[in-house]
């Protein structure tokens, strides 16, 4: 099964997951499991200010990773699991190919 993810995109993904603080957004909402979690949540969990977690947020949906909702007053982020199962799936597809 060839992944029809493109290199570029593959990219993106993995510098915005570079960061940590990205990375620690990303792998709590990943742990949130589909209902996903409240940004307040996210933000007393890390202990961090609103506007960096907003800026880190946003750079995390713009790439897809996560999908950020309003419900009433609550802004809640889903990881977007399709994204992340595709991103693994173009890492490993070529796994020991060349291997003897």
């Amino acid at each position: 099964m060839l992944c029809a993810m493109k290199i570029e995109k593959a990219a993106a993904q993995l510098a915005e997951l570079g960061h940590v603080t990205r990375l620690e957004i990303y792998r709590i909402l990943v742990k949130a499991g589909r209902t996903g979690m409240p940004v307040s949540a996210i933000q007393e969990r890390l202990s961090i200010p609103a506007s960096t977690l907003s800026h880190h947020i946003s750079r995390l949906v713009r790439v897809g990773l996560l999908l950020q909702t309003r419900e009433g007053r609550v802004l809640r982020c889903n990881a977007q699991y399709k994204e992340l199962n595709t991103l693994v799936a173009f890492l490993t597809e070529e796994c020991c190919i060349e291997s003897d």
